[in-house]
């Protein structure tokens, strides 16, 4: 019996048809209204959230291996408590059940985020060291002491692999996570930024999380990463793949620390959630890579190419585009 969190989020929505198609059972967690995914039949849901403790420790009864995929995602400082809700306490929630039950082996899926980011290093790995001293994102604060619970729970004595993928993609919800990139271009936006973003394949990232699980690998943590393109390269082929115009007005550093001070002020006025915040005009600035060699010789794995993972994405996305 196999566990999952986060079963309605893009990584969740493809672990899950994969775990029951090597003929796993599964049972996973929901909220609201049971995820409309492949084989949704076939699981067995248990309806709660990642912040009530005693019903993860009900949920993991006889189970061997749980994928904690569950996390929010959001630079928008509204969010900054239910960040701390859901992907740091959340997480110890999940740790403490784990350690409770015996006998588990956890996939905690953590970010790039959490990965520490030198000033001196163009290249990042795992072993980058996070220094709290430096200013961080809200959220990639609540993935790193999210992290820090998972180590807590391995020093307890919890057998554990954590994996750190960059921005992942494939098709999902229009307004959620990284699919709002292909939207940004579907709905012919016109502005870019300058700066550089990691990708990788969402059945990628499923794959990594599979072999890493199901080996004796234990301890670690893992950069999933296919490779680096700058925003206007990445908007470019996005557009090219849905026929719409690419965004072709880059926004330069000093404008982007205007607009998001006039988004902020902007939202405290109307009370509407802004569109752009000083932790994404920032980030988007970065130019850092982050290095997949560990991963591939751990457990061999070969990334898709990015053309292909954006093609792909594309075509699911204009299909569901289409039925509606």
């Amino acid at each position: 019996m196999i566990f999952v969190t986060g079963g309605s989020g893009l990584i969740g929505s493809f672990l899950i048809p994969a775990l029951l198609g090597q003929g796993h059972s599964v049972r996973a967690l929901y909220r609201g209204q049971v995820p409309a995914i492949p084989m949704a039949e076939r699981v067995e849901w248990v309806e709660g959230d990642i912040q009530d403790p005693v019903l993860l420790r009900q949920a993991l009864q006889d189970v061997h291996y749980v994928f904690h995929s569950a996390g929010l995602v959001s630079y928008d400082p509204q969010d900054k408590e239910l960040l701390k809700q859901i992907n740091i306490e959340g997480t110890a929630n999940i740790v403490d059940a784990c350690l409770e039950a015996g006998s588990i082996k956890l996939c905690h899926v953590s970010s790039i985020a959490a990965i520490g980011r030198p000033a001196d290093a163009d290249v990042l790995t795992e072993n980058s060291k996070w220094n709290p001293a430096e200013e961080h994102s809200a959220y990639a604060s609540s993935k790193h002491l999210g992290e820090l619970e998972v180590w807590r729970g391995i020093s307890e004595g919890l057998d554990a692999v954590i994996v750190n993928p960059s921005v992942v993609l494939g098709p999902a919800d229009w307004n959620r996570s990284s699919t709002r990139l292909f939207k940004y271009v579907y709905n012919k936006n016109t502005f870019y930024t300058g700066g550089k973003a990691n990708f990788v394949d969402v059945r990628d990232v499923v794959d990594a999380m599979l072999q890493l699980t199901f080996s004796e690998i234990s301890g670690e943590r893992f950069i999933l990463n296919a490779g680096q393109l700058a925003y206007k390269d990445f908007f470019e082929q996005v557009a090219g793949c849905m026929h719409r115009k690419a965004p072709s007005r880059r926004v330069n550093p000093v404008l982007a620390e205007l607009v998001w001070r006039a988004e902020r002020l902007r939202s405290w006025l109307t009370g509407a959630r802004p569109l752009i915040t000083k932790d994404t005009a920032r980030v988007s600035a970065k130019n850092h890579f982050f290095s997949n060699a560990k991963v591939q010789k751990a457990i061999g794995l070969e990334f898709r190419a990015l053309p292909e993972t954006i093609a792909w994405t594309c075509s699911e996305l204009l299909q569901q585009q289409a039925v509606k």
